[in-house]
Protein backbone atom coordinates (compact mmCIF):
# COMPACT_ATOMS: atom_id res chain seq x y z
CA UNK A 1 0.00 0.00 0.00
CA UNK A 2 1.15 3.36 -0.94
CA UNK A 3 2.18 5.49 1.88
CA UNK A 4 0.48 9.07 1.73
CA UNK A 5 3.71 10.82 3.08
CA UNK A 6 5.61 9.65 0.22
CA UNK A 7 3.69 10.92 -2.74
CA UNK A 8 5.03 13.96 -3.74
CA UNK A 9 3.45 16.82 -4.89
CA UNK A 10 3.62 17.26 -8.46
CA UNK A 11 5.49 20.96 -9.44
CA UNK A 12 3.46 23.72 -10.29
CA UNK A 13 5.30 24.05 -13.66
CA UNK A 14 4.47 20.40 -14.75
CA UNK A 15 0.82 20.96 -14.00
CA UNK A 16 0.65 24.30 -15.78
CA UNK A 17 1.99 22.39 -19.22
CA UNK A 18 -0.76 19.52 -18.55
CA UNK A 19 -3.43 22.00 -18.53
CA UNK A 20 -1.98 24.09 -21.22
CA UNK A 21 -2.05 20.24 -23.69
CA UNK A 22 -4.87 19.84 -22.83
CA UNK A 23 -6.60 23.24 -23.74
CA UNK A 24 -5.00 22.30 -27.14
CA UNK A 25 -7.09 18.93 -26.79
CA UNK A 26 -9.81 19.99 -26.02
CA UNK A 27 -9.98 22.90 -29.23
CA UNK A 28 -9.16 19.39 -31.36
CA UNK A 29 -11.60 17.11 -29.74
CA UNK A 30 -14.47 19.99 -30.56
CA UNK A 31 -12.92 19.76 -34.59
CA UNK A 32 -13.04 16.31 -34.34
CA UNK A 33 -16.35 14.48 -36.02
CA UNK A 34 -17.94 11.66 -34.55
CA UNK A 35 -16.81 8.54 -36.30
CA UNK A 36 -12.67 10.01 -35.48
CA UNK A 37 -14.03 10.29 -31.73
CA UNK A 38 -14.94 7.00 -31.88
CA UNK A 39 -11.79 5.70 -33.44
CA UNK A 40 -10.14 7.05 -30.63
CA UNK A 41 -12.18 6.00 -27.99
CA UNK A 42 -12.09 2.10 -29.08
CA UNK A 43 -8.24 2.70 -29.84
CA UNK A 44 -8.61 3.20 -25.97
CA UNK A 45 -10.99 0.20 -25.03
CA UNK A 46 -7.96 -2.10 -26.60
CA UNK A 47 -5.30 -0.61 -24.59
CA UNK A 48 -7.14 -0.60 -21.82
CA UNK A 49 -7.61 -4.43 -22.30
CA UNK A 50 -3.84 -4.71 -22.91
CA UNK A 51 -3.73 -2.94 -19.64
CA UNK A 52 -5.84 -4.70 -17.70
CA UNK A 53 -3.75 -7.35 -15.98
CA UNK A 54 -1.39 -4.80 -14.61
CA UNK A 55 -4.13 -2.46 -13.89
CA UNK A 56 -5.95 -5.11 -11.56
CA UNK A 57 -2.21 -6.08 -9.79
CA UNK A 58 -1.22 -2.81 -9.22
CA UNK A 59 -4.81 -2.30 -7.19
CA UNK A 60 -4.03 -5.33 -5.10
CA UNK A 61 -1.38 -3.93 -4.17
CA UNK A 62 -2.28 -0.51 -3.37
CA UNK A 63 -4.95 -2.35 -1.44
CA UNK A 64 -3.28 -4.75 0.53
CA UNK A 65 -6.09 -7.02 -1.14
CA UNK A 66 -6.00 -10.67 -0.06
CA UNK A 67 -4.74 -12.98 -2.48
CA UNK A 68 -7.68 -15.48 -3.49
CA UNK A 69 -11.16 -14.95 -3.88
CA UNK A 70 -11.16 -11.21 -2.91
CA UNK A 71 -8.89 -10.34 -5.99
CA UNK A 72 -11.65 -10.43 -7.55
CA UNK A 73 -12.94 -7.07 -6.36
CA UNK A 74 -10.07 -5.20 -8.35
CA UNK A 75 -10.74 -6.93 -11.71
CA UNK A 76 -14.24 -6.38 -11.18
CA UNK A 77 -14.21 -2.46 -10.24
CA UNK A 78 -11.54 -1.78 -12.03
CA UNK A 79 -10.58 -2.65 -15.61
CA UNK A 80 -14.05 -5.16 -16.11
CA UNK A 81 -16.31 -1.98 -15.10
CA UNK A 82 -13.81 0.53 -16.82
CA UNK A 83 -14.00 -1.64 -20.39
CA UNK A 84 -17.92 -1.83 -20.10
CA UNK A 85 -18.24 1.82 -19.94
CA UNK A 86 -16.38 2.29 -22.49
CA UNK A 87 -17.72 -0.61 -24.40
CA UNK A 88 -20.89 1.07 -24.42
CA UNK A 89 -20.13 4.60 -25.41
CA UNK A 90 -18.82 2.81 -28.23
CA UNK A 91 -21.97 1.10 -28.92
CA UNK A 92 -24.02 4.98 -28.13
CA UNK A 93 -21.61 6.56 -30.46
CA UNK A 94 -22.28 4.08 -33.54
CA UNK A 95 -26.33 4.87 -33.03
CA UNK A 96 -25.67 8.24 -33.25
CA UNK A 97 -23.15 7.28 -36.53
CA UNK A 98 -26.33 5.61 -37.73
CA UNK A 99 -28.68 8.74 -37.41
CA UNK A 100 -30.60 6.85 -34.77
CA UNK A 101 -31.31 8.24 -31.18
CA UNK A 102 -28.94 6.53 -28.39
CA UNK A 103 -31.97 4.97 -26.75
CA UNK A 104 -32.72 3.63 -30.10
CA UNK A 105 -34.13 -0.28 -29.34
CA UNK A 106 -34.55 0.30 -25.49
CA UNK A 107 -37.67 -0.37 -24.16
CA UNK A 108 -39.53 2.07 -22.16
CA UNK A 109 -41.96 2.00 -19.80
CA UNK A 110 -43.96 4.28 -16.49
CA UNK A 111 -43.35 4.59 -13.20
CA UNK A 112 -45.80 6.34 -10.30
CA UNK A 113 -45.34 9.90 -10.67
CA UNK A 114 -45.55 10.27 -14.33
CA UNK A 115 -42.06 9.07 -14.55
CA UNK A 116 -40.51 7.31 -17.99
CA UNK A 117 -38.60 4.35 -17.81
CA UNK A 118 -36.19 2.99 -19.90
CA UNK A 119 -34.99 -0.71 -19.22
CA UNK A 120 -31.58 -0.96 -19.28
CA UNK A 121 -30.67 -4.43 -18.58
CA UNK A 122 -31.14 -6.16 -20.31
CA UNK A 123 -30.72 -4.24 -23.76
CA UNK A 124 -29.69 -7.60 -25.92
CA UNK A 125 -29.92 -11.07 -25.52
CA UNK A 126 -26.44 -11.32 -24.55
CA UNK A 127 -27.13 -9.51 -21.68
CA UNK A 128 -30.22 -11.63 -20.81
CA UNK A 129 -27.83 -15.04 -20.64
CA UNK A 130 -24.94 -12.95 -18.66
CA UNK A 131 -27.01 -11.41 -16.28
CA UNK A 132 -30.17 -13.97 -15.96
CA UNK A 133 -32.86 -12.18 -13.62
CA UNK A 134 -31.59 -8.81 -13.16
CA UNK A 135 -32.60 -6.12 -15.00
CA UNK A 136 -31.81 -1.90 -14.38
CA UNK A 137 -34.29 0.79 -15.13
CA UNK A 138 -33.38 4.21 -15.58
CA UNK A 139 -36.09 6.88 -14.44
CA UNK A 140 -36.90 10.03 -15.94
CA UNK A 141 -37.65 13.28 -14.08
CA UNK A 142 -41.67 13.40 -14.15
CA UNK A 143 -43.30 15.00 -17.28
CA UNK A 144 -40.11 13.86 -19.86
CA UNK A 145 -41.82 12.09 -22.17
CA UNK A 146 -40.00 8.45 -24.04
CA UNK A 147 -40.35 10.57 -27.54
CA UNK A 148 -38.67 13.84 -26.08
CA UNK A 149 -35.86 11.69 -24.29
CA UNK A 150 -35.43 9.49 -27.21
CA UNK A 151 -35.19 12.88 -29.28
CA UNK A 152 -32.83 14.62 -26.86
CA UNK A 153 -30.59 11.94 -26.00
CA UNK A 154 -26.85 12.26 -26.89
CA UNK A 155 -25.53 15.28 -24.74
CA UNK A 156 -22.43 16.53 -25.80
CA UNK A 157 -22.12 13.71 -28.60
CA UNK A 158 -24.75 15.78 -30.37
CA UNK A 159 -23.18 19.16 -29.69
CA UNK A 160 -20.74 19.30 -32.60
CA UNK A 161 -18.09 22.00 -32.60
CA UNK A 162 -18.54 22.30 -28.88
CA UNK A 163 -15.29 22.71 -27.05
CA UNK A 164 -15.79 22.31 -23.03
CA UNK A 165 -12.04 23.66 -22.40
CA UNK A 166 -10.02 21.42 -19.30
CA UNK A 167 -11.42 19.52 -16.51
CA UNK A 168 -10.21 18.15 -13.46
CA UNK A 169 -11.09 14.68 -11.75
CA UNK A 170 -10.11 14.68 -8.35
CA UNK A 171 -10.04 10.88 -8.49
CA UNK A 172 -11.71 8.37 -5.15
CA UNK A 173 -9.10 6.40 -3.64
CA UNK A 174 -11.14 3.49 -3.17
CA UNK A 175 -12.57 2.12 -6.62
CA UNK A 176 -10.27 2.25 -9.28
CA UNK A 177 -12.53 2.52 -11.96
CA UNK A 178 -13.82 5.87 -10.62
CA UNK A 179 -11.45 7.90 -11.71
CA UNK A 180 -11.15 7.05 -15.57
CA UNK A 181 -14.92 6.44 -16.19
CA UNK A 182 -15.28 10.38 -14.46
CA UNK A 183 -13.09 11.12 -17.49
CA UNK A 184 -14.95 9.06 -19.87
CA UNK A 185 -18.16 10.99 -19.11
CA UNK A 186 -16.26 14.71 -19.06
CA UNK A 187 -15.08 14.18 -22.66
CA UNK A 188 -17.88 12.49 -24.05
CA UNK A 189 -20.88 14.14 -22.22
CA UNK A 190 -19.05 17.47 -21.86
CA UNK A 191 -16.37 17.18 -24.21
CA UNK A 192 -14.14 18.51 -21.72
CA UNK A 193 -10.28 17.17 -21.35
CA UNK A 194 -9.22 16.71 -18.34
CA UNK A 195 -6.26 16.66 -15.64
CA UNK A 196 -7.16 13.27 -13.75
CA UNK A 197 -5.68 13.96 -10.15
CA UNK A 198 -5.39 10.77 -8.48
CA UNK A 199 -6.12 10.46 -4.81
CA UNK A 200 -2.60 9.50 -3.31
CA UNK A 201 -4.03 5.58 -2.21
CA UNK A 202 -3.58 5.39 -6.36
CA UNK A 203 -0.27 6.96 -6.79
CA UNK A 204 0.77 3.50 -7.47
CA UNK A 205 -1.66 2.74 -10.19
CA UNK A 206 -0.06 5.97 -12.22
CA UNK A 207 2.06 3.23 -14.47
CA UNK A 208 -0.85 0.91 -15.44
CA UNK A 209 -3.66 4.21 -15.89
CA UNK A 210 -0.61 5.89 -18.14
CA UNK A 211 -0.62 2.42 -20.25
CA UNK A 212 -4.68 1.84 -20.16
CA UNK A 213 -5.23 5.45 -21.48
CA UNK A 214 -2.19 6.21 -23.65
CA UNK A 215 -4.42 7.15 -26.70
CA UNK A 216 -5.98 9.74 -24.50
CA UNK A 217 -2.92 11.02 -23.13
CA UNK A 218 -1.59 11.38 -26.57
CA UNK A 219 -4.12 13.10 -27.96
CA UNK A 220 -4.23 15.88 -25.15
CA UNK A 221 -7.39 14.74 -24.01
CA UNK A 222 -5.85 13.69 -20.82
CA UNK A 223 -3.30 14.12 -18.31
CA UNK A 224 -2.64 12.09 -15.07
CA UNK A 225 -1.06 13.98 -11.74
CA UNK A 226 -0.06 12.50 -8.09
CA UNK A 227 -0.39 14.58 -5.06
CA UNK A 228 -1.96 15.79 -2.44
CA UNK A 229 -3.64 18.48 -1.18
CA UNK A 230 -1.63 20.98 -2.32
CA UNK A 231 -1.67 20.09 -5.76
CA UNK A 232 -5.47 19.54 -5.63
CA UNK A 233 -5.66 23.37 -4.35
CA UNK A 234 -3.46 24.78 -7.07
CA UNK A 235 -5.37 22.71 -9.81
CA UNK A 236 -8.85 23.36 -8.48
CA UNK A 237 -8.14 27.53 -8.52
CA UNK A 238 -6.42 27.30 -11.54
CA UNK A 239 -7.65 30.21 -13.95
CA UNK A 240 -7.33 27.24 -16.66
CA UNK A 241 -9.46 24.80 -15.62
CA UNK A 242 -13.20 25.55 -15.98
CA UNK A 243 -14.96 22.53 -14.26
CA UNK A 244 -14.16 20.31 -11.28
CA UNK A 245 -15.48 17.15 -10.33
CA UNK A 246 -15.04 15.25 -6.66
CA UNK A 247 -15.22 11.87 -5.98
CA UNK A 248 -14.79 11.98 -1.79
CA UNK A 249 -16.14 13.11 1.27
CA UNK A 250 -18.70 16.30 2.18
CA UNK A 251 -15.69 18.23 4.41
CA UNK A 252 -13.29 18.00 1.14
CA UNK A 253 -16.21 19.25 -1.44
CA UNK A 254 -16.69 22.14 1.16
CA UNK A 255 -13.21 23.15 1.75
CA UNK A 256 -13.06 23.38 -2.24
CA UNK A 257 -16.14 24.98 -2.49
CA UNK A 258 -16.53 27.12 0.84
CA UNK A 259 -12.75 27.03 1.79
CA UNK A 260 -13.80 25.18 5.17
CA UNK A 261 -17.20 24.75 7.14
CA UNK A 262 -18.32 27.83 7.48
CA UNK A 263 -20.82 28.76 4.33
CA UNK A 264 -22.23 31.95 5.67
CA UNK A 265 -20.35 33.79 2.60
CA UNK A 266 -19.90 33.47 -1.36
CA UNK A 267 -18.04 30.48 -2.31
CA UNK A 268 -14.76 30.83 -2.68
CA UNK A 269 -14.57 28.38 -5.85
CA UNK A 270 -14.99 30.17 -9.14
CA UNK A 271 -15.75 27.76 -11.25
CA UNK A 272 -18.85 24.66 -11.55
CA UNK A 273 -18.30 21.80 -9.34
CA UNK A 274 -20.10 18.23 -9.68
CA UNK A 275 -19.41 15.42 -6.86
CA UNK A 276 -20.42 12.12 -5.37
CA UNK A 277 -19.68 12.45 -1.90
CA UNK A 278 -21.23 8.90 -0.39
CA UNK A 279 -23.68 8.99 2.70
CA UNK A 280 -25.20 6.22 4.95
CA UNK A 281 -26.93 4.06 2.74
CA UNK A 282 -29.87 1.32 4.27
CA UNK A 283 -30.38 -2.00 4.02
CA UNK A 284 -34.44 -2.02 4.33
CA UNK A 285 -35.49 -5.81 5.13
CA UNK A 286 -38.91 -6.78 4.31
CA UNK A 287 -40.52 -9.08 6.49
CA UNK A 288 -41.06 -12.51 5.49
CA UNK A 289 -41.17 -16.07 5.90
CA UNK A 290 -37.74 -17.35 4.56
CA UNK A 291 -35.96 -20.37 5.13
CA UNK A 292 -33.07 -21.79 6.52
CA UNK A 293 -31.29 -20.89 2.92
CA UNK A 294 -32.85 -17.53 2.56
CA UNK A 295 -31.59 -16.46 5.76
CA UNK A 296 -27.77 -17.45 5.36
CA UNK A 297 -27.44 -16.20 1.60
CA UNK A 298 -29.48 -12.59 2.84
CA UNK A 299 -27.39 -12.58 5.64
CA UNK A 300 -24.58 -12.99 3.30
CA UNK A 301 -26.05 -10.47 1.18
CA UNK A 302 -26.06 -7.69 3.94
CA UNK A 303 -22.06 -8.32 4.95
CA UNK A 304 -21.28 -8.18 1.43
CA UNK A 305 -22.79 -4.48 1.49
CA UNK A 306 -20.86 -3.38 4.13
CA UNK A 307 -17.45 -5.08 4.06
CA UNK A 308 -17.01 -5.52 -0.21
CA UNK A 309 -13.66 -3.70 -0.70
CA UNK A 310 -12.70 -3.83 3.26
CA UNK A 311 -15.73 -1.25 3.88
CA UNK A 312 -14.47 1.23 2.01
CA UNK A 313 -17.11 1.95 -0.36
CA UNK A 314 -19.11 5.34 -0.33
CA UNK A 315 -22.15 3.05 -1.38
CA UNK A 316 -22.08 0.48 1.56
CA UNK A 317 -24.78 -0.11 3.72
CA UNK A 318 -24.45 1.17 6.85
CA UNK A 319 -28.04 1.10 8.07
CA UNK A 320 -29.73 -2.05 8.36
CA UNK A 321 -33.54 -1.86 8.84
CA UNK A 322 -35.53 -4.88 9.99
CA UNK A 323 -39.04 -5.10 11.35
CA UNK A 324 -39.63 -5.20 14.64
CA UNK A 325 -42.63 -7.06 14.15
CA UNK A 326 -40.84 -10.01 11.87
CA UNK A 327 -40.65 -13.14 13.79
CA UNK A 328 -37.45 -14.40 12.26
CA UNK A 329 -35.71 -11.10 13.38
CA UNK A 330 -33.24 -12.53 16.09
CA UNK A 331 -32.83 -15.46 13.68
CA UNK A 332 -31.94 -13.14 11.14
CA UNK A 333 -29.52 -11.27 12.89
CA UNK A 334 -27.99 -14.49 14.63
CA UNK A 335 -27.48 -15.63 11.41
CA UNK A 336 -25.60 -12.69 10.40
CA UNK A 337 -23.25 -12.35 13.18
CA UNK A 338 -21.73 -15.75 12.21
CA UNK A 339 -21.56 -14.92 8.69
CA UNK A 340 -19.46 -11.72 10.06
CA UNK A 341 -17.71 -13.86 12.45
CA UNK A 342 -16.56 -16.47 9.96
CA UNK A 343 -15.30 -14.37 6.94
CA UNK A 344 -11.70 -14.41 6.59
CA UNK A 345 -9.88 -11.96 8.21
CA UNK A 346 -9.12 -8.17 6.31
CA UNK A 347 -7.13 -5.67 8.22
CA UNK A 348 -8.85 -2.19 6.82
CA UNK A 349 -7.14 -0.61 4.78
CA UNK A 350 -7.90 3.15 3.71
CA UNK A 351 -6.44 5.98 5.72
CA UNK A 352 -7.97 7.11 8.42
CA UNK A 353 -9.93 3.88 9.11
CA UNK A 354 -8.82 3.92 12.49
CA UNK A 355 -9.63 7.24 13.55
CA UNK A 356 -13.18 6.34 12.08
CA UNK A 357 -13.45 2.85 14.82
CA UNK A 358 -12.14 4.54 17.70
CA UNK A 359 -15.38 7.14 16.39
CA UNK A 360 -18.05 4.85 16.77
CA UNK A 361 -16.36 2.53 19.69
CA UNK A 362 -16.91 6.02 21.54
CA UNK A 363 -20.21 6.25 20.50
CA UNK A 364 -21.12 3.07 21.17
CA UNK A 365 -19.34 1.37 23.86
CA UNK A 366 -21.53 -1.58 23.74
CA UNK A 367 -21.09 -2.20 20.05
CA UNK A 368 -20.57 -5.95 18.85
CA UNK A 369 -16.83 -7.33 17.91
CA UNK A 370 -16.99 -10.12 15.19
CA UNK A 371 -13.61 -10.63 13.76
CA UNK A 372 -12.77 -6.76 13.44
CA UNK A 373 -16.37 -6.05 11.88
CA UNK A 374 -18.08 -3.88 14.28
CA UNK A 375 -22.38 -4.09 14.65
CA UNK A 376 -23.96 -1.86 16.54
CA UNK A 377 -27.85 -1.61 17.27
CA UNK A 378 -29.44 1.95 17.32
CA UNK A 379 -32.66 3.28 18.67
CA UNK A 380 -34.72 4.68 16.02
CA UNK A 381 -36.13 7.21 17.94
CA UNK A 382 -33.62 8.92 18.84
CA UNK A 383 -30.64 11.10 17.13
CA UNK A 384 -27.75 8.67 16.50
CA UNK A 385 -24.37 9.37 15.47
CA UNK A 386 -24.45 5.82 13.02
CA UNK A 387 -27.30 7.63 11.24
CA UNK A 388 -25.67 10.71 10.06
CA UNK A 389 -21.89 9.74 9.81
CA UNK A 390 -20.28 7.80 7.07
CA UNK A 391 -17.65 5.55 8.99
CA UNK A 392 -16.56 4.64 5.65
CA UNK A 393 -15.19 1.42 7.47
CA UNK A 394 -16.25 -2.24 8.72
CA UNK A 395 -18.84 -0.60 10.80
CA UNK A 396 -22.95 -2.20 10.45
CA UNK A 397 -25.54 -0.64 12.39
CA UNK A 398 -28.98 -2.15 12.77
CA UNK A 399 -32.23 -0.70 13.60
CA UNK A 400 -36.25 -1.53 13.90
CA UNK A 401 -38.98 -0.32 13.25
CA UNK A 402 -42.80 -1.37 13.83
CA UNK A 403 -45.21 -2.90 11.14
CA UNK A 404 -44.82 -5.55 8.33
CA UNK A 405 -45.38 -5.47 4.81
CA UNK A 406 -46.80 -2.25 3.13
CA UNK A 407 -46.84 -0.62 6.73
CA UNK A 408 -43.56 -1.42 7.52
CA UNK A 409 -41.90 -0.71 3.90
CA UNK A 410 -43.84 2.55 3.99
CA UNK A 411 -42.16 3.14 7.54
CA UNK A 412 -38.86 2.52 6.37
CA UNK A 413 -38.72 4.79 3.34
CA UNK A 414 -39.81 7.79 5.59
CA UNK A 415 -36.95 6.93 7.87
CA UNK A 416 -34.42 6.47 5.00
CA UNK A 417 -35.50 9.84 3.76
CA UNK A 418 -35.63 11.68 6.86
CA UNK A 419 -33.00 10.15 9.21
CA UNK A 420 -30.30 9.32 7.03
CA UNK A 421 -27.13 10.89 6.14
CA UNK A 422 -27.29 11.18 2.12
CA UNK A 423 -29.62 10.18 -1.13
CA UNK A 424 -26.62 7.94 -3.15
CA UNK A 425 -28.18 4.51 -2.89
CA UNK A 426 -30.64 2.27 -0.89
CA UNK A 427 -30.75 -1.24 -1.01
CA UNK A 428 -34.27 -3.37 -0.33
CA UNK A 429 -34.50 -7.11 0.15
CA UNK A 430 -37.98 -8.51 -0.13
CA UNK A 431 -38.78 -12.15 -1.23
CA UNK A 432 -40.88 -12.13 -4.48
CA UNK A 433 -44.13 -13.13 -2.90
CA UNK A 434 -44.23 -9.96 -0.24
CA UNK A 435 -43.61 -7.66 -2.97
CA UNK A 436 -46.77 -9.28 -4.99
CA UNK A 437 -48.88 -9.11 -1.56
CA UNK A 438 -47.86 -5.59 -1.88
CA UNK A 439 -48.87 -4.94 -5.23
CA UNK A 440 -48.96 -1.18 -6.51
CA UNK A 441 -47.87 0.21 -3.30
CA UNK A 442 -44.48 -1.26 -3.57
CA UNK A 443 -44.09 0.64 -6.61
CA UNK A 444 -45.20 3.47 -5.18
CA UNK A 445 -42.69 3.28 -1.94
CA UNK A 446 -39.94 2.87 -4.26
CA UNK A 447 -41.33 6.41 -6.51
CA UNK A 448 -41.12 7.88 -2.37
CA UNK A 449 -37.34 6.16 -1.61
CA UNK A 450 -35.49 9.27 -2.61
CA UNK A 451 -31.87 7.90 -3.89
CA UNK A 452 -29.52 8.06 -6.76
CA UNK A 453 -29.71 4.32 -7.06
CA UNK A 454 -32.06 1.77 -5.77
CA UNK A 455 -31.27 -1.94 -5.70
CA UNK A 456 -34.55 -3.88 -4.84
CA UNK A 457 -32.44 -7.85 -3.74
CA UNK A 458 -29.34 -6.58 -4.95
CA UNK A 459 -27.08 -4.26 -3.62
CA UNK A 460 -27.09 -0.45 -5.04
CA UNK A 461 -23.55 -0.27 -5.90
CA UNK A 462 -24.32 -2.79 -8.78
CA UNK A 463 -25.68 0.24 -10.62
CA UNK A 464 -21.74 1.63 -10.43
CA UNK A 465 -21.30 -1.40 -12.67
CA UNK A 466 -24.03 -1.17 -15.12
CA UNK A 467 -22.56 1.62 -17.49
CA UNK A 468 -26.26 2.52 -19.18
CA UNK A 469 -27.41 2.75 -15.24
CA UNK A 470 -26.71 6.77 -14.21
CA UNK A 471 -24.85 7.16 -11.06
CA UNK A 472 -24.75 9.74 -8.57
CA UNK A 473 -27.15 11.15 -5.51
CA UNK A 474 -30.51 11.98 -6.34
CA UNK A 475 -31.21 15.24 -7.22
CA UNK A 476 -31.80 18.35 -5.59
CA UNK A 477 -28.74 19.28 -3.71
CA UNK A 478 -27.06 22.34 -3.75
CA UNK A 479 -23.37 23.69 -2.90
CA UNK A 480 -24.33 24.76 0.47
CA UNK A 481 -26.29 21.27 1.27
CA UNK A 482 -24.35 18.99 -0.77
CA UNK A 483 -25.65 15.84 0.62
CA UNK A 484 -24.03 13.07 -1.66
CA UNK A 485 -23.18 15.20 -4.29
CA UNK A 486 -24.00 16.74 -7.51
CA UNK A 487 -24.89 15.73 -11.12
CA UNK A 488 -25.01 12.17 -12.12
CA UNK A 489 -21.88 10.14 -14.47
CA UNK A 490 -22.20 6.93 -16.32
CA UNK A 491 -25.02 7.09 -18.06
CA UNK A 492 -24.19 5.61 -21.27
CA UNK A 493 -26.96 6.40 -23.37
CA UNK A 494 -26.52 9.65 -22.84
CA UNK A 495 -29.99 10.49 -21.86
CA UNK A 496 -30.91 14.30 -20.44
CA UNK A 497 -33.35 14.66 -17.15
CA UNK A 498 -32.17 11.08 -15.60
CA UNK A 499 -33.60 11.25 -12.08
CA UNK A 500 -32.42 8.27 -10.79
CA UNK A 501 -31.56 4.55 -11.50
CA UNK A 502 -33.23 1.28 -9.59
CA UNK A 503 -31.54 -2.26 -9.85
CA UNK A 504 -33.62 -5.72 -9.59
CA UNK A 505 -32.06 -8.99 -8.77
CA UNK A 506 -33.70 -12.24 -7.71
CA UNK A 507 -34.29 -12.86 -4.14
CA UNK A 508 -32.60 -16.53 -4.38
CA UNK A 509 -29.93 -17.92 -6.24
CA UNK A 510 -30.06 -20.83 -8.59
CA UNK A 511 -31.16 -23.37 -8.41
CA UNK A 512 -33.45 -22.31 -5.57
CA UNK A 513 -34.64 -19.04 -7.13
CA UNK A 514 -36.46 -21.83 -9.85
CA UNK A 515 -37.46 -24.47 -7.48
CA UNK A 516 -39.51 -21.35 -5.89
CA UNK A 517 -40.77 -20.02 -8.77
CA UNK A 518 -38.53 -17.47 -9.49
CA UNK A 519 -37.55 -16.93 -13.50
CA UNK A 520 -33.83 -16.53 -12.84
CA UNK A 521 -30.83 -18.47 -13.34
CA UNK A 522 -28.07 -16.47 -11.67
CA UNK A 523 -25.79 -18.24 -9.00
CA UNK A 524 -24.36 -16.82 -6.02
CA UNK A 525 -23.28 -12.83 -7.52
CA UNK A 526 -19.43 -12.68 -7.91
CA UNK A 527 -19.40 -10.15 -5.91
CA UNK A 528 -20.30 -11.62 -2.68
CA UNK A 529 -17.57 -11.54 -0.03
CA UNK A 530 -18.14 -15.43 0.27
CA UNK A 531 -18.08 -15.73 -3.23
CA UNK A 532 -15.19 -19.22 -3.71
CA UNK A 533 -14.99 -18.24 -7.52
CA UNK A 534 -14.79 -14.04 -7.44
CA UNK A 535 -11.36 -14.27 -9.20
CA UNK A 536 -12.01 -16.33 -11.89
CA UNK A 537 -15.03 -14.75 -12.80
CA UNK A 538 -13.93 -11.61 -12.63
CA UNK A 539 -11.11 -12.05 -15.03
CA UNK A 540 -13.59 -14.17 -17.24
CA UNK A 541 -15.64 -11.27 -17.08
CA UNK A 542 -13.30 -8.80 -18.17
CA UNK A 543 -11.96 -10.63 -20.73
CA UNK A 544 -15.62 -10.43 -22.40
CA UNK A 545 -15.75 -6.74 -22.10
CA UNK A 546 -12.86 -6.43 -23.93
CA UNK A 547 -14.37 -8.52 -26.78
CA UNK A 548 -17.91 -9.49 -26.01
CA UNK A 549 -18.64 -12.49 -28.29
CA UNK A 550 -20.53 -15.68 -27.21
CA UNK A 551 -17.53 -18.02 -27.31
CA UNK A 552 -16.48 -16.03 -24.20
CA UNK A 553 -20.20 -17.49 -22.25
CA UNK A 554 -18.89 -21.15 -21.02
CA UNK A 555 -16.14 -19.99 -19.45
CA UNK A 556 -18.02 -17.42 -17.05
CA UNK A 557 -20.53 -19.52 -16.44
CA UNK A 558 -18.53 -21.84 -15.45
CA UNK A 559 -16.75 -20.04 -12.90
CA UNK A 560 -19.83 -18.19 -11.82
CA UNK A 561 -21.58 -21.34 -10.66
CA UNK A 562 -18.64 -22.74 -8.52
CA UNK A 563 -19.02 -19.44 -6.45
Amino acid sequence: MTSLSTVAETPAAELDQAVADLVDGARTWSELPLSARRTLLARTHATIDSAAAQWAEAAIVAKNTPRGPLEGEEWMSGPYATLSGFGAILGTLDKLLADKSPLDGITSGTAPGGRTTFRMLPSNLAEFNLFNGFTADLWLEPGISAQQARAQAGLGAIRAGENGGVGLVLGAGNISAIGPLDVLYELVAHNRACVLKNNPTFAGLTDAFTAAFAPLIEANLLRIVNGGAETGAYLTTHPGIEHVHITGSGATHDAIVWGGSDKSGDPVLDKPITSELGGVSPIIVVPGEWTEADLRYQAEHVATQRLHNGGHNCIAGQALILARDWDQREEFLTVLREVLDTLPARDPWYPGTEAKLAAAAESYPGAENHAGRVLIEVDATTSQDLLRTEYFGPVLGFTTLPGTGIEFLRAAVDFANTELDGTLGASLIVAPADRKKMGATFDEAIADLRYGTIGINVWSAIGFLLPAASWGAYPGNTLAEVGSGIGIVHNAHLVEGVERSVVTGPFRPFPRSVLAGELALSPKPGWFVTARSARETARQLTNYAAAPSWLKMPAIFAAAFRA
